[in-house]
């Protein structure tokens, strides 16, 4: 194994095609990178849908989008060759990326895998890294990301993940969101997983009961995904709810939850880029890790029925042990949820993480 190359100012491509969640996540591992080489040109290939991510992020110099469709490849490979990189770090265990990272002509490429999960072409890489299954459920995935640093013998000096959302953005939103001087609610009810979702007229009761009892300003948002069950939630309340009935980006989304007080959300995306730019959640789990997949900084409440489950709700439709298959987070109720919101809420008011 040929030892990495070290120039003062090295230039940097880091694969990670998605998804958000994962994305903003890599936040850490970028910032290790910053603090390592500051002078560094350092871009990230994404799918499009999640280059908005790397917009917020400062350590980032931008992104390399990667393509759709056969007639997008000249221009990729083009933009790939004229990038001139030194170093290549791929997180995504696939053909295609591996082919990318050894396309960038980059002198140092690694590829990280995890548990049983075979490294594909392994021969075009300089250097890899396997992350054991014990180690890598047993820790938030933050830090496998951060193992990509042992072979350039960079230190972590920081678990930060931080974005910084645009200043018009949030003075845009700040003319109708928390008028009257009320603290702000942001309900996010989406997941990309329909059986991580928590029924409509539950997200309805709780935001009713926020309102008349906490004296918040509820506000629902989310993508082109949410747009069906947000519509539900109103029309299942009892009062008023200020939703966004247009999808919003990922530029506009961090911007309102940067003015939350708090967030109400699934395990999601979403709630990653939320906790990034500061706002503290209260994450809705199923059956999925608390451990694995937590929220990065303090501050943060997550939710979750007591595993292994005892009481399924739907035992015609869940499959035992496969936490993508499973409907658990539906055995979390109104009261529980609505307490959570109310002892979080109290804490920020209070200025406590």
């Amino acid at each position: 194994m040929s030892e990495p190359p070290t120039p003062e100012n090295p230039r940097i491509l880091v694969i990670r095609r998605r998804y958000l969640g994962d994305v903003v996540l890599l936040g850490s591992f970028l910032r290790n990178l910053r603090l390592q080489w500051p002078g560094a040109e350092l871009r990230v290939a994404v799918d499009a849908a999640y280059a908005g991510v790397l917009a917020l992020n400062p350590d980032v110099n931008g992104a390399l989008i990667l393509p759709e469709s056969l007639g997008e490849w000249p221009g990729f490979l083009g933009r790939l060759r004229g990038g001139r990189f030194t170093h290549a770090f791929n997180f995504d265990n696939t053909e295609r990326t591996a082919l990318i990272a050894r396309l960038s002509g980059a002198r140092f490429r690694l590829g990280l895998h995890h548990g049983g999960f075979r490294l594909k072409f392994r021969g075009l890489y300089t250097h890899t890294l396997n992350d054991p299954n014990e180690e890598h459920e047993s820790r938030p995935i933050t830090e496998y990301y951060l193992r990509a640093l042992e072979p350039i013998g960079a230190p972590a000096r920081s678990r930060e993940v931080r974005l910084e959302p645009r200043a018009e953005d949030v003075a845009e939103l700040r003319r109708f969101v928390g008028a009257g001087g009320f603290p702000v609610l942001l309900v996010h009810p989406g997941s990309r997983s329909p059986w991580r979702l928590w029924p409509a007229e539950r997200f309805a009761a709780v935001c009713d009961l926020a309102q008349e009892k906490l004296g918040v300003q509820v506000v629902l948002a989310g993508g082109p995904a949410e747009v069906s069950v947000i519509a539900s939630i109103r029309a299942q309340s009892k009062s008023h709810l200020f939703a966004f009935t247009e999808p919003m980006s990922v530029l506009r989304f961090a911007a309102l939850a940067r003015l939350a007080r708090v967030m109400l959300c699934h395990d999601s995306g979403p709630m990653h880029l939320a906790a990034a730019v500061g706002t503290p959640v209260v994450a809705l789990y199923g059956s999925q890790s608390t451990v694995l997949f937590r929220p990065p900084g303090e501050g943060h409440t997550l939710l979750q029925a007591p595993l292994p489950c005892t009481e399924c709700v739907a035992p015609d439709k869940c499959v035992p042990k496969d936490s993508y298959h499973s409907l658990c987070v539906r055995r979390l109720s109104v009261d529980q949820v609505f307490s959570a919101l109310r002892d979080s809420l109290a804490r920020t008011a209070a200025g406590k993480p």
